[in-house]
């Protein structure tokens, strides 16, 4: 960058912003330097001098990050912990070990292969998901960004060879790469704007400037020289503190957050500006308020392991009664068994040593009940949430056409919990919002302007439309066109009678034609105001200031767009740039700005030509968070001196003069319309001065303005507020912040399903409760609870205490207001700071405030920092004991998000960080509807059914195997052949379970979002709760003594074949395990509720897999198939008895669980029960009345959304027309 570039961006606005800009001289830093002396402040970086601070004693990080959960050194000592966290593979860990010794009744081979299978397998999809990671990772660090190298040289290196101390040279809209100290900038007085978007979620840039003596270095080669040494706070979480000196040519400056420039945020407005690096990597600010990506288990796999223990204890249960049988036995009744030579035998069946002999055989015991716990129990699942995961990934219904972007489920072990999310936390900006500000409506001289709708009132109206037209099919004829373009809210005093009576009919005249090129920042149309028609408007003056007002109240800078011929404005605000568009539409174009001037092009006016004006800048009296208002004194060309201002409401309405509330009764109720209507609003006034009048006072300002000490502040204010009174009221504005694409109908869809969401946004209060109402989280009528801290610094001795107890005491108050609200319809919302807020979640208070905000409909928490959301998060997810979701786009999000039961990224404009800290990310906010009421219920209900099936499997089959050994004197003796029991978990029973866990759906995912209800069985864990568990097992259990003992007492004393033999062990065992295998397919079968080829396939192939083995295996040679040789063929298939005892068996078996659905489908049915019976009987076509019926009940009670806003506006509605039809009553007869 050239010195002329430089010179062309002279502007000095630190000569114009009376606030944010003020540069203290240079004696005074040197006087008040920081005392960084006690720990926390031994940072020294060198600058220009990189190569220091990588030795001792410095040795700071590289610019390095990583999100990954492993390394190449962590991963196998953590993957294996992962993995033996895992009770099962614990159990299967042991007896792996055991079966290297003789005791074992099986080889070693058969349970240490599948046990490294399932391990294996396990940390091998671990190993995938978090190589993705360290991709995304890798994209972040290798990122380039321009460097010093030397003698003034400048070139590019990626991000992750940065290092502390470096000077670095960032570009317009580049994001800085670490945390910098400001040097210099393309403006002279080293000015430049910050977009911190990505750390707290404002919009509004933010503005940085540099100190006083490095402002010389504007260019390359200055840097050739340049050192200084900067003492400065160690690495910290705080985004909006910095403390730390600047030591140059003896002497020392102070340093505060205005100098520092933090990773992650973007360059905006600013050609370039140069920094060194004070922080890197994860010492970092914004790395500093992440955490370590965390291991998380689902609900689900957490409560397997409780059940694992039960069948533990089960199994060591009866490991001991056939340890202590076989002791028994071993002492008693050996001896007397001659044929197994008892005084010529080893220590495992010694005689003379039962007890020695019963320990051996609980080993044993131990091993060969093993099928107790299923072992493929963990590896099923974890292909089944693999297929899950892409059948998310390759959902076209959540692909986004415009980014390219599909959703992805980066790791597949939270899929189930998807369907029992309690709580949504999300973030504002860039999640429910697009950042994009759309100037729609506006009031001036009292009457409304703009006839185009907000997406709320669209949403709303289509909603009440659908639903009168379910009352009224024959007003379904009306377009959709009209439906999309009327003005819901905003009736005339005229039309109220009408609109009460038809109960606001949502379809009105749209005025003026449809713009054909739309406008960014510009969606008004009214003809009344639009290409000069203005100027036959009553108030044609008021409006031409109000114009003005637009055009010159602001901190703009227009930048000749060559393409147009017109101008694009790099503002500090969505708000600002929407404004400018506005003016420039209505035909006062802002066109040039000067040091002391501002020049505007007016093009309709009386004369018809069009005229450009210049307006001299006195004074900026710029916004902020606490003025809520900007003002700018200007000089017109007559020479008359105005103050133009613009702010909240609540702010100008109180500094009006008596003469200036004229329009105040309209354009307040106007504005109480466009807040119903979700759009943000800002009211504009003026006042004029005299030339004494503003002398005098710009006295007193410049005396403020160079006051020294920490008053300096409180008299700019009280200054300004001297100025900023007796203002003559011209109108409002009304901006739509635009949501992203379907996010009130999404809200809506969600609240149906009976979750709760939660707002943090790092934005100010005023714009979170103006996106609260454009997303139905607030409505008209709601109760705001505001808890606030007050000032008591000067009421108390320790004011810290009288803060903390004003707080409780709010929260106390709102909490017993809550509770003693007797209107079933009553809704509260509560709104709280992050100041507030730090305090709220203290030890001592944060179960109070979690009480309170659990009863309030809706939370909003604003001006939170990434460590309070994250503090927020963790205290809904330990307080509630709930499964909670994050949600967010942003680096300030990534603390939640990992915090969070499961954590959800946008994948925006806005890098990436959200992302690689989530566990899904998806493209927009709307499609989190499907994923949590489709894919979540759909996938909760696959794992719940699929592990309860597995237990009761394995129960069924397991016991078999005890009540053998108790048959045959606690010998130790499997009833099975090996192989059997190999292919049983294997094979023969595997693939079936896994269809059910990928392809099952009780309802469509159409019907799922029809009937949002469905969504709570996932919270209120209808399918996995203890009731159905023991349920399914008690189910194992009886098919268990179902297939032993009417086998064995079948075959006991009645002829197998047809020669009169009767059954060994090998036909016995044999047939039971067919039996079995008959049986658990079967139950899987009658489990399905949707079925597909697939399924068919899988279920009937497994039942024919068993015998087409047995062919196999009994064709093989003896050697190998011993006593199963040519069982099939020759011993089962010919008796009929084999083929009868299956039958029954099998039927047997099922029958109790068909008993109990036909019973509660009858008596007791479930939701999904009568949606699948509705859809069944093709009711929903059939019977169009009760299908509306049905869908309307299935919706959870809610206090937020747009169908519960619509229904308030309906009962409102009705009230007003109740009381007009009783007073008509009272007129007639009297």
């Amino acid at each position: 960058m050239t010195r002329a570039t430089r010179i062309r961006e002279k502007l000095r606005w630190s000569n114009l912003y009376t606030f944010s800009c003020i540069r203290p001289s240079v004696l005074e830093l040197e006087g008040g330097a920081h005392s960084l002396e006690g720990p926390g402040f031994s940072r020294i970086v060198y600058c220009n001098q990189p190569r220091v601070h990588r030795k001792k004693p410095l040795k700071y990080p590289s610019n390095y990050i990583s999100t990954t959960k492993y390394n190449i050194f962590t991963f196998l000592p953590k993957a294996i912990f992962e993995q033996f966290r895992r009770v099962a593979n614990l159990y299967f860990l042991l007896a792996a070990i055991l079966s290297l010794t003789p005791v074992a009744p099986f080889s070693a081979v058969s349970m240490i292969a599948p046990l490294a299978f399932v391990v294996g397998l396990s940390m091998a999809k671990e190993a995938l998901e978090d190589w993705r990671r360290f991709i995304q990772d890798m994209k972040v660090n290798s990122r380039k960004v321009c460097i010093h190298k030397g003698e003034g040289k400048f070139g590019y290196k990626q991000w992750q060879k940065i290092r502390v101390g470096d000077v670095v040279k960032v570009e317009k809209d580049q994001f800085f790469p670490a945390d910098l100290l400001l040097l210099s900038s393309s403006y002279e007085d080293g000015i430049c704007y910050v977009e911190t978007m990505n750390l707290d979620g404002e919009t509004n840039l933010k503005i940085k400037r540099s100190l006083e003596v490095t402002l010389p270095l504007g260019d390359d080669e200055d840097f050739k020289n340049f050192a200084g040494i900067i003492k400065c706070e160690d690495p910290n979480p705080n985004l909006y503190t910095f403390v730390g000196n600047f030591e140059s040519d003896r002497q020392i400056f102070a340093l505060d957050p205005s100098q520092i420039l933090l990773r992650d945020s973007k360059l905006r407005n600013t050609t370039y500006v140069y920094g060194v690096v004070i922080f890197t990597g994860h010492d970092s600010k914004v790395m500093q308020n992440s955490t370590k990506s965390p291991s998380k288990r689902s609900r689900i796999e957490k409560k397997m392991d409780y059940i694992i223990y039960i069948l533990f204890t089960l199994l060591v249960l009866i490991s001991l009664i056939s340890s202590i049988g076989f002791a028994v036995k071993t002492k008693f009744l050996m001896p007397d068994w001659w044929y197994l030579q008892p005084h010529n035998t080893t220590s495992l069946y010694d005689p003379t040593k039962p007890g020695l002999s019963g320990i051996f055989h609980l080993v044993t015991a131990l091993i060969l009940y093993g099928y107790l716990i299923p072992i493929s129990l963990y590896v099923s699942i974890e292909v089944v949430k693999v297929l899950q995961a892409m059948f998310i990934n390759q959902d076209i219904q959540m692909y986004d056409e415009e980014t390219g972007n599909p959703a992805q489920a980066r790791t597949s072990n939270l899929n189930e919990e998807l369907g029992q999310v309690d709580t949504i936390l999300s973030d504002k900006t860039g999640t429910l919002t697009c950042n994009q500000m759309d100037f729609l409506k506006c009031s001036i001289a009292g009457v409304s302007y703009g006839v185009v709708s907000s997406e709320v009132e669209m949403a709303a109206a289509k909603l009440m439309a659908g639903d009168l037209n379910e009352q009224n099919p024959e007003n379904s004829n009306v377009s959709a066109q009209n439906r999309g373009t009327h003005d819901f809210w905003g009736k005339s005093g005229n039309d109220v009678a009408v609109s009460e009576i038809e109960l606001e009919n949502v379809i009105t005249h749209k005025i003026g034609k449809p713009r054909k090129h739309p406008i960014k920042g510009f969606s008004f149309e009214d003809d009344r105001l639009m290409d000069g028609s203005w100027l036959n408007e009553p108030n044609a003056e008021v409006i031409l200031l109000f114009f003005r007002i637009l055009a010159l109240c602001h901190t703009a800078i227009p930048e000749s767009n060559e393409e147009t011929g017109g101008f694009n404005y790099e503002a500090e605000s969505p708000d600002e740039g929407a404004f400018l568009v506005a003016a420039r539409e209505f035909g006062c174009e802002f066109c040039k700005r000067t040091q002391s001037s501002v020049f505007i092009r007016e093009r309709y006016n009386m004369s018809g030509h069009p005229i450009e004006r210049e307006f001299k800048i006195l004074n900026l009296l710029e916004f902020s968070s606490k003025r809520k208002r900007m003002s700018v004194i200007v000089r017109d060309e007559d020479g008359q001196i105005l103050l133009l201002c613009k702010g909240a409401d609540s702010i100008i309405f109180d500094r009006l003069a008596k003469n200036g509330r004229v329009y105040e009764e309209d354009t307040s109720r106007q504005l109480n319309e466009y807040g119903e209507a979700g759009l943000r609003t800002l009211v504009l006034a003026y006042r004029k001065l005299e030339e004494p009048e503003y002398s005098a006072w710009n006295n007193e300002f410049l005396k403020a303005k160079t006051t020294i000490g920490p008053e300096r502040e409180a008299l700019l204010e009280r200054v300004a507020d001297m100025m900023e009174k007796d203002l003559i009221l011209i109108g409002a504005t009304a901006v739509e912040d635009k949501l992203q694409k379907g996010v009130p109908q999404c809200i809506d869809k969600l609240a149906q399903a009976g979750l709760k969401i939660w707002v943090l946004t790092g934005d100010k209060m005023e714009t979170a409760i103006n996106i609260g109402f454009a997303c139905s989280l607030l409505r008209q009528g709601m109760k705001q609870i505001f808890i606030s801290t007050m000032n008591a610094e000067a009421l108390s001795q320790d004011p810290e205490k009288a803060v903390k107890e004003n707080i409780l005491m709010q929260i106390t108050n709102a909490s017993q207001m809550i509770k003693l609200e007797k209107d079933p319809h009553a809704a509260f919302a509560l709104i709280i700071d992050g100041k507030t807020l730090s305090h709220a979640l203290e030890d001592d208070m944060k179960l109070q405030f979690l009480s309170l905000a659990v009863d309030c409909a809706s939370v909003i928490c604003c001006r939170v920092s990434p460590r309070q959301k994250a503090l927020v998060t963790r205290l809904v997810k330990e307080g509630t004991g709930k499964t909670t979701l994050a949600i967010g786009d942003g680096a300030n999000d990534v603390g939640m998000i990992q915090e969070a039961d499961i954590g959800v990224g946008i994948s925006g404009v806005e890098g990436m960080q959200a992302v690689m800290a989530s566990d899904f990310s998806i493209a927009q906010f709307r499609f989190l509807e499907r994923l949590l009421v489709v894919h979540g219920h759909w996938c909760y209900k696959r794992i719940a059914q699929m592990v309860c099936y597995f237990f009761y499997k394995n129960i069924a089959f397991g016991l078999t195997l005890f009540y053998f050994e108790a048959y045959t004197g606690f010998s130790g003796q499997s009833v099975y052949d090996d192989w059997y029991m190999l292919l049983f978990n294997v094979i023969l029973t595997s693939l079936p379970v896994i269809s059910l866990g990928v392809f099952e759906q009780d309802v469509s995912s159409d019907v799922c979002l029809q009937f949002p209800a469905l969504y709570q069985q996932g919270p209120r864990n209808v399918f996995f709760d203890w009731y159905r568990i023991i349920g399914w097992m008690a189910n194992g259990l009886y098919a268990s003594l179902i297939i032993f003992f009417l086998n064995i007492n079948i075959f006991y004393d009645q002829a197998f074949r047809a020669g009169g033999q009767t059954a060994d062990m090998a036909a016995v065992g044999t047939t039971m395990f067919t039996c079995i295998i008959w049986a658990v397919n079967c139950q899987i079968a009658l489990t399905m509720s949707h079925f597909t080829w697939i399924q068919h396939l899988f279920v009937w192939g497994s039942i024919f897999t068993w015998y087409l083995f047995l062919v196999l295996y009994g064709m093989s040679s003896p050697i190998f198939s011993g006593n199963a040789f040519r069982i099939l063929v020759e011993a089962l298939a010919p008796a009929p008895i084999y083929w009868s005892i299956t039958l029954v068996i099998t039927a047997a078996c099922n029958l109790p669980y068909l008993t109990h659905i036909a019973f509660q489908r009858s008596f007791n049915p479930m939701d999904h029960h009568v949606i699948q019976e509705i859809k069944y009987y093709k009711k929903d076509v059939k019977d169009q009345h009760m299908w509306t019926r049905e869908r309307s009940k299935a919706r959870q009670e809610t206090k937020i959304g747009l169908t519960v806003r619509v229904e308030a506006r309906i009962r409102q509605f009705k009230g007003k027309l109740a009381k007009k039809c009783s007073a008509l009553t009272v007129q007639t007869g009297s």
